[in-house]
């Protein structure tokens, strides 16, 4: 059946719906976008998907709501809100449309629902405190989108539909955002486990360009790891490994003789023609070339066994 009409309720908007909107006006871009409370529109019927309202949900009807009784709820119990019911059921197709690589699928959107979909559900139910969302709660994804809307006394008949659709393409960079850096990740790691491989059991990690690495170091159990090295536009790089994701502290430090040291005095103290550069807090050093920096690894590894 081709999809012709998107229909969510008209006045103020939440997260929930305008998310839900951004995964199907991907899918479906030539529906025309519906806000109504009229009974006509949020009645389900030929090429309709009706979303945050209607109070029914049934996925042959083409109805996805959650404030009816009873609501529906996640296999683990926790509610949804339309956004999830939509993500589970239009996001591998909306993946699809990003062109995610098939092999990836499954695990991005299991994934983008639980870092994404499911923080907008519990606190569009009143599951999630926004005060649990930390210290910075007022910066939530969920309350930046509501800013969005007109001012309370803004009374004109176009205000709210207005404000949705501007605010449509801010939620779409939201999303796409996160959905590209889950797929860069899924990439980097499996550079990361060819690069691991390659290593065998030496303690420097040599990548073809910059990437995230830890998790596929983490992934692949290469404890024995201490420091990565890639090129960049013009010179080379030198970094430590994180122990953990919660802690600026490395597994080892590049040597302190070379703290905050550039040019001439690093490539005294380190012995490398070539050292150019190494942070004060020597978690990072670069070199012009790969020789030179392949040997500041070296060092590094010498110093901290």
């Amino acid at each position: 059946m081709s999809i012709t009409h998107l229909v969510t309720h008209s006045g103020g908007f939440h997260a929930d719906e305008l998310l839900s909107s951004v995964i199907l006006t991907r899918l479906f871009p030539e529906a025309e976008l519906v806000r109504s409370r009229d009974a006509g529109w949020i009645t389900p019927g030929p090429g309709k998907i009706i979303y945050d309202v209607g109070r029914a949900y049934d996925v042959a009807a083409g109805i996805f709501d959650h404030h009816q009784r009873p609501n529906p709820l996640r296999p683990d119990g926790q509610p949804y809100s339309s956004f999830g019911l939509i993500w589970a059921e239009y996001g591998r197709a909306y993946l699809r449309a990003l062109e995610v690589p098939e092999a990836d699928l499954d695990a991005i959107h299991a994934s983008f629902d639980d870092s994404f979909v499911l923080p907008i559900d519990q606190m569009d139910n009143g599951a999630m405190e926004p005060s649990v969302a930390g210290p910075l709660s007022g910066l939530t994804l969920p309350v930046l989108l509501e800013t969005l809307k007109p001012a309370f006394d803004d009374r004109s008949p176009d205000a709210d539909d207005a404000a949705f659709l501007a605010a449509l393409p801010v939620a779409r960079a939201f999303v796409e955002a996160s959905v590209r850096g889950k797929a860069a990740k899924a990439r980097a790691e499996l550079l990361v486990a060819q690069a691991i491989t390659a290593a065998g059991e030496g303690r420097i990690l040599e990548l073809p360009m910059g990437m995230p690495f830890r998790s596929g170091v983490e992934k692949a159990g290469a404890d024995h790891l201490l420091f990565v090295i890639h090129p960049r536009d013009r010179d080379w790089a030198l970094t430590t490994i994180r122990k953990s994701g919660d802690s600026f502290e490395s597994r080892a430090d590049l040597p302190e003789a070379w703290a905050g040291l550039t040019d001439a005095a690093l490539e005294t103290a380190s012995g490398v023609p070539g050292a150019k550069f190494c942070h004060n807090a020597r978690f990072i050093a670069v070199a012009s070339t790969r020789e030179a920096i392949l040997r500041m690894a070296e060092l590094a590894v010498a110093e901290a066994a």
